[in-house]
């Protein structure tokens, strides 16, 4: 009882004990990684170079672009040490640390999606208002309040965490310090721990949802009155783009956080985190830029000669 934690740091045992996978796995990762970060920090200089994109819709779209870089890169590459090493040692504050910025920035990214929502409603829904309503004011107060969230949040996911006792297993059956991971290996009773993380965890989903689900019904109801034509298909793409990444996000999300711990299995949860930490941030550029002709008028304009 003189010393809470005796604890000093965590052995990650990775994604798999198997030899042979190791380097196709890293290979893999390593792929994934280059096309994230070439996606996504790609997208942020495209936004802020090419002044036909200073629009609301890609302010957002450059700060959920510069979340996804940084939520990967919080886990991808110790992800791929430890595929090198066959096991990853982390020292206690350095596995608090992952915890804290992979949980910032996921937050932030969840809301950001929430206020993506809410501008594609006011696009669709209120077009004749929409310059006075997303206001550069309003865009940077609502991107300063995700960011705002997303910190608070992760300071309560960390706090609650590391506040148990670590004094028996050290071996973290994952490839990362997350949340059910570490929390398994606590000595003390955790039921109000596991609580909590399921408590604040739900708000923030379901707030965000809530918005999300508001604005596209809304956003569905006006499509549906409208007459087709050029504007019609617009917005249709726009928001379904939109809504597909917010469908993978929160499938994943919920599935992994919002169960008991008890109810956790590591294996299942590997391969989930890898998809949400990995490929979803991967993904997202694709699925919301590479479809946008105003995006692609500007990556060719970037590359063109003269």
């Amino acid at each position: 009882m003189e010393n809470r934690t005796e604890v000093k740091e965590f052995i990650l045992l990775g994604l798999t004990n198997n030899p042979y996978l190791r380097v196709p796995l890293f290979i893999a990762f390593l792929l994934i990684y280059i096309i994230t970060l070439v996606g996504n920090l790609g997208m942020v200089l495209l936004i802020v170079f090419d002044s036909r994109l200073h629009t609301p819709m890609y302010f957002f779209l450059g700060n959920l672009s510069l979340m996804d870089f940084c939520y990967s890169s919080s886990i991808t590459p110790m992800a791929m040490a430890g595929l090198l090493m066959g096991h990853k040692v982390m020292s206690y504050n350095a596995c608090a640390m992952q915890m804290f910025f992979f949980s910032t920035f996921a937050n932030v990214g969840n809301y950001l999606l929430a206020s993506m929502a809410y501008d594609r409603y006011a696009a669709v829904c209120k077009p004749l208002h929409y310059t006075t309503i997303m206001t550069r004011n309003m865009c940077a107060g609502l991107v300063v309040s995700c960011y705002i969230c997303g910190f608070l949040n992760a300071s309560i996911y960390t706090g609650d965490t590391f506040s148990l006792s670590f004094c028996e297993s050290n071996v973290v059956h994952h490839f990362f310090c997350d949340i059910p991971a570490i929390m398994v290996l606590s000595c003390s009773v955790r039921d109000v721990n596991e609580l909590v993380v399921i408590y604040v965890a739900s708000f923030d989903i379901f707030l965000a949802l809530t918005v999300i689900l508001i604005s596209y019904t809304i956003i569905f109801i006006t499509i549906c009155k409208m007459h087709a034509g050029a504007g019609h298909r617009r917005a249709v793409s726009t928001c379904a783009s939109h809504f597909t990444a917010v469908s993978i996000f929160y499938g994943t999300v919920i599935f992994m956080y919002l169960q008991p711990g008890s109810s956790h299995s590591m294996d299942t949860d590997k391969i989930v985190s890898v998809f949400y930490t990995m490929v979803i941030p991967m993904l997202n550029p694709m699925v919301y830029s590479l479809r946008n002709k105003e995006v692609k008028n500007a990556f060719t304009k970037c590359f063109s000669v003269g």
